[in-house]
């Protein structure tokens, strides 16, 4: 984690990112992408869902990305999000699995709680895995991080209720909201996931944020390349954790 620390300075980026974040066109079952303030906004998850969901082959394995922009591709155009992209390195490694995209921007933990059983209910089968990427946006509003727990705690009771897996993606508390904060935040995703039995990424950036090549050019949001990155990292833990075969390409 200190490794982390001194790596992501770049996270002050983080105030803009996040409140960039909260400009959404919300869907209550998750299905629908954020609309940006650029004409470069997309509508990929609406379509990149119906995709994944009704025109492609039912694969033995089906896992839903539950969060906030960072899943549900913001800023990138149909297919270019971590959902399919997800997907397709799934597929080169061997592992049967769908992806549904369930992101909206703009979500908190709470916001992702009141929508979460919709979600599920509302799929055409039982997921065997849900990823959760929520906290970015209660760490920006402020939320504290005893109810940003709270919440996160919920969703996976819900999850375990439901015999379902859960995976987390982790957030780190952005430098400029102070040490007091950070350690109070930033352990929140590694205590739930070790609670829980849950497979973590521990920063969902990682390897990403600090290249500028690999960001869109707000600074804040990964390109389709930068995407490719955090999807070859995640399928294999995704795979393993599904009992699926994976050879890395």
């Amino acid at each position: 984690m200190i490794r982390i620390f001194a790596q992501y300075g770049l996270l002050l980026l983080f105030v803009q990112m996040l409140f960039a974040c909260s400009d959404t066109n919300q869907n209550v079952d998750g299905e629908k992408s954020t609309t940006v303030s650029s004409d470069a906004s997309n509508a990929n998850t609406a379509n990149g869902i119906k995709k994944q969901t009704n025109d492609t082959e039912i694969k033995d394995k089906l896992i839903v990305t539950f969060g906030d922009s960072l899943y549900a591709g913001y800023g990138l155009d149909n297919g270019e999000g971590l959902a399919p992209e997800l997907e397709r390195q799934l597929d080169a490694g061997g592992a049967s699995v769908n992806v549904h995209n369930a992101g909206v921007s703009g979500d908190t933990t709470g916001a992702g709680l009141n929508r979460l059983s919709f979600v599920l209910d509302n799929l055409k089968r039982k997921p065997d895995m849900v990823m959760v990427g929520l906290g970015g946006n209660d760490m920006l509003r402020g939320i504290g991080h005893e109810q940003t727990k709270a919440n996160l705690t919920a969703i996976l009771e819900e999850l375990e209720k439901r015999d379902i897996k859960p995976m987390l993606t982790g957030m780190i508390a952005a430098p400029n909201l102070g040490a007091d904060y950070a350690n109070a935040f930033n352990p929140i995703f590694p205590e739930l996931a070790k609670k829980y039995n849950a497979p973590l990424d521990p920063f969902i950036l990682d390897e990403v944020i600090t290249n500028p090549s690999l960001m869109l050019p707000d600074g804040i949001h990964p390109t389709e390349e930068g995407i490719d990155i955090i999807a070859k990292r995640l399928a294999p833990i995704i795979a393993k954790t599904l009992g699926q075969p994976y050879e890395s390409k």
